[in-house]
């Protein structure tokens, strides 16, 4: 399938860190989060896809785990930055004898940047724990990550989503 009829097919829409994305599930039973004390669900998932015209997931954090499956189309790299400071990239696809990973791990707390580098699209699941809530996500700008990471490569810079002006 194009990128367009796979979007079509499972009803992806505009995410505000850049892709397309579908939230396929929401657990009914919920968590109280003991930081804010309010409910959420104790699992979500969606679909989520970048494509040529459409290639970053821009900087953000998130204050839940979240759980990456790769699924179709070409390799994403997500570079991730830990809270000490620390770069990681790690490549999503399917040459696993490359090193590309069919699974990745994000913890809460660090922010994360998705690319497609190459091909039409990238197709992913995420499954979040407890349950993804926009209230609970955080759009880097320039000026934060800056002081939390002076010392960041420049290339990052262009991991972060333009000002709306």
């Amino acid at each position: 399938m194009k990128k367009n009829q796979i979007i079509t097919h499972l009803s992806l829409e505009p995410h505000v860190e850049g892709g397309f994305f579908h939230r396929t599930y929401q657990s009914e039973h919920q968590t109280i989060l003991t930081e804010t004390g309010k409910p959420r669900p104790l699992l979500t998932s969606i679909y989520y896809l970048l494509s040529d015209d459409n290639p970053i997931g821009y900087l953000h954090k998130n204050r839940s785990d979240i759980i990456h499956y790769f699924h179709s189309g070409s390799p994403l790299t997500y570079h991730i930055i830990h809270p000490e400071g620390k770069v990681e990239r790690v490549v999503m696809g399917k040459d696993l004898g490359a090193g590309q990973k069919l699974q990745l791990i994000v913890k809460g707390g660090c922010w994360k940047a998705t690319e497609l580098t190459a091909g039409e699209y990238g197709l992913v699941s995420e499954a979040v724990c407890p349950g993804f809530d926009y209230a609970d996500m955080a759009l880097a700008d320039r000026e934060t990550i800056q002081i939390l990471f002076p010392d960041l490569p420049d290339e990052l810079e262009r991991l972060i989503k333009p000002a709306a002006g």
